[in-house]
């Protein structure tokens, strides 16, 4: 019997069923399609050694007039610098105490240490540094307690917990020596207490009332008030000029000096010398390329604490700090009419985009008397998270609550041969975690999203814009993944990752070897069923198969790609593997026995030392008898 070729149309479809979609490829993972072919993922590895302390949800990468290289990072715990290999804590400081406010009690027999500070607004988790302590008179020396601390419990509005440990981390107990009741210390007079910004949390929690905080927040069966400053922790991140300028989502606009080093921290924008009327609350902040403006975007009204979620303001041209409208000045605002809030923003080449939780804005520069014009694109869709679009070849690509667009000056919703799999399996409770990776290089957008039962982000999906098709897959082997910088000033796409048992988390560079981060990684794509016939009637024997593979990376003749063929005789039956073939680079065919009425091809390896790329598989098939 004669050879026949099996060409499979590119893109992954699942939005009928897996025997309608006769011809197409039905299901993958870490694969992704180029030139039509479907080929597998570039690795990752760790950007550096040195790791960050909760989960990022914002990266931004810039460099200076010197030509020196910064990474800001925003998680839900800290806000860091990174400059060459170090990530440098620039978290600011919420409140810094007076002398004697802070003292100690410890208990013998145990590593708890209780703090009271009248009125210290702490939260659970929240990093607090003490200076000035003496020793407790035991095994709680000054050593042990003038270091940073992250707060164990709230006891109250005046007292809270910390675990005492050693400067290498290991838990320290107290001793007889250290309990106030058998004649230990409070610390002395001198202690300070330089408290930093309140924690985030890194789970979106719905409402408000009783059991909305997390765990040990509070006191038991007390009410919280979820508002956009304790909520999910998101940042927002731009560079004036040398300098970075950072918001937490609800909260002010916090100012880094580049010039004062690494080893500073952040500090109030509205600190600082020259400020005016800057926002204290937030949702987004940018600084406009073009005209130098930094502009909020959902923020308070001069003269209010309250956000109004729909109002739009800017600095003067030129200063971060003067928000203040003047004849003298370009500072300004307006309030968008559609919608009820900003979800979020973005700044293309001509113009920033905002999107409303009803429909999309265009705001671009027009000069005085009005600064800034705005115009409603599109109506009836908006964005699924502040951090869901991205921009690349000349578009801008965004996901919604329901579906993918593209904006090229108008709003088109784009053609998804895997909506269903997607929204299906969603959980819109966490979908503020969703964020947009633009990968330049492989034409592809990807969003990464939560499924239905994650409470993180556990899968993605790539749209190749150039040639129209899509992707999926999961966040296994380390994929796991919270926000993305795209390679404009970096040499690879820039990831930061979340490990699910600590912390302690990294950055990674993509598009990188083949490995994990020097681990496998499993890639593996899956034919939808093909039969022998139009109608589907006939059995077929698949009795030799011809492979075709690129191998990428390395010519061992050791590495390994798996080609099964499955099979069934119904469309709702299980599909059975019939016979699994290893290929090999010298591969030529295999003889095969294989028998069903529909088959279906399952190409995967698991490695980190090559990665591959299929070309046209060649089955030898001939019709076979019922029994």
């Amino acid at each position: 019997m004669p050879f026949a070729k099996f060409v499979f149309q590119p893109g992954i479809n699942k939005e009928g069923t897996n025997y309608s979609n006769e011809g197409g490829w039905f299901d993958a993972d870490k694969v992704r399609f180029r030139k039509g072919r479907p080929e597998r993922i570039g690795g990752w590895e760790k950007n550096t050694s040195s790791s960050f302390l909760g989960t990022c949800r914002k990266i931004h990468n810039y460099s200076d007039v010197q030509s020196n290289n910064y990474t800001i990072l925003g998680t839900h715990l800290k806000l860091y610098a990174k400059q060459g290999t170090a990530i440098n804590d620039i978290t600011p400081l919420r409140l810094t105490t007076s002398a004697g406010d802070v003292t100690f009690a410890a208990s013998n027999g145990s590593s708890t240490i209780t703090v009271t500070d009248t009125s210290h607004g702490a939260k659970k988790n929240d990093f607090v540094t003490f200076s000035g302590a003496s020793s407790l008179g035991g095994n709680i020396t000054a050593a042990v307690l003038n270091q940073e601390y992250q707060i164990d419990t709230i006891v109250n509005a005046n007292s809270f917990t910390i675990e005492a440990k050693d400067t290498s981390g290991a838990t320290v107990t107290a001793n007889s020596s250290d309990d106030p009741s058998t004649g230990g210390g409070n610390g002395g007079s001198s202690v300070v207490g330089a408290y930093q910004l309140n924690v985030g949390l890194d789970v979106y929690v719905p409402g408000t009332g009783w059991g909305v905080d997390t765990w040990g927040s509070g006191g038991f069966g007390s009410t919280s008030d979820v508002d956009y400053l304790n909520q999910l922790r998101l940042w927002s991140i731009d560079n004036f000029g040398d300098d970075t300028i950072a918001c937490p989502r609800g909260g002010p606009l916090y100012y880094w000096d580049e010039s004062s080093g690494t080893s500073t921290r952040a500090v109030l924008a509205s600190s600082l010398a020259g400020a005016s009327d800057v926002p204290t609350s937030n949702l987004q902040i940018m600084m406009s390329d073009v005209d130098r403006h930094v502009i909020s975007f959902g923020c308070n009204p001069i003269g209010s604490s309250t956000i109004d979620p729909m109002l739009v303001r800017f600095s003067t041209s030129e200063s971060a700090v003067d928000w203040t409208p003047s004849a003298t000045n370009s500072a300004g605002g307006v309030q968008l009419s559609t919608g009820s809030k900003i979800i979020g923003a973005l700044q293309t080449r001509q113009e920033i985009l905002i999107w409303t939780d009803v429909g999309l804005v265009s705001m671009r520069f027009v000069g005085s008397p009005f600064i800034f014009s705005f115009n409603e694109v599109a109506t009836g869709m908006s964005a699924v998270s502040p951090n869901s679009m991205a921009s690349a070849g000349g578009a801008v690509y965004f996901m919604d609550n329901g579906g993918f667009y593209v904006y090229t000056g108008a709003v088109q919703k784009l053609p998804c041969s895997v909506l269903d799999h997607i929204f299906s399996d969603f959980n819109y409770t966490q979908s503020y975690k969703v964020f947009a990776a633009a990968i330049p290089t492989h034409n592809e957008i990807m969003w990464f999203y939560p499924s239905s039962t994650s409470s993180e982000i556990d899968r993605y999906v790539i749209y190749n814009y150039l040639e129209k098709s899509w992707s999926i897959g999961t966040t296994t082997d380390g994929f796991t993944r919270t926000a993305w910088n795209p390679a404009y000033i970096l040499d690879n796409p820039l990831a930061a990752g979340k490990l699910d048992t600590t912390q302690n988390n990294y950055l990674y560079n993509h598009e990188v070897g083949h490995s994990a981060d020097g681990s496998d990684f499993t890639a593996f794509i899956e034919s939808a069923d093909f039969d022998l016939d139009p109608d589907g009637e006939r059995f077929m024997f698949i009795s030799k198969l011809i492979p075709d593979l690129q191998y990428r990376g390395s010519s061992d003749t050791g590495n390994t790609v798996s080609m099964t063929i499955k099979g069934r005789n119904f469309p709702l039956e299980s599909l059975s593997t019939l016979q699994t073939i290893s290929v090999t680079p010298n591969s030529t065919f295999t003889n095969t026995r294989a028998r069903a009425r529909q088959s279906a091809i399952r190409i995967e390896n698991t490695g980190s030392n090559f990665g591959w790329r299929l070309g046209d598989i060649r089955l030898e098939l001939r019709q076979d008898g019922k029994r």
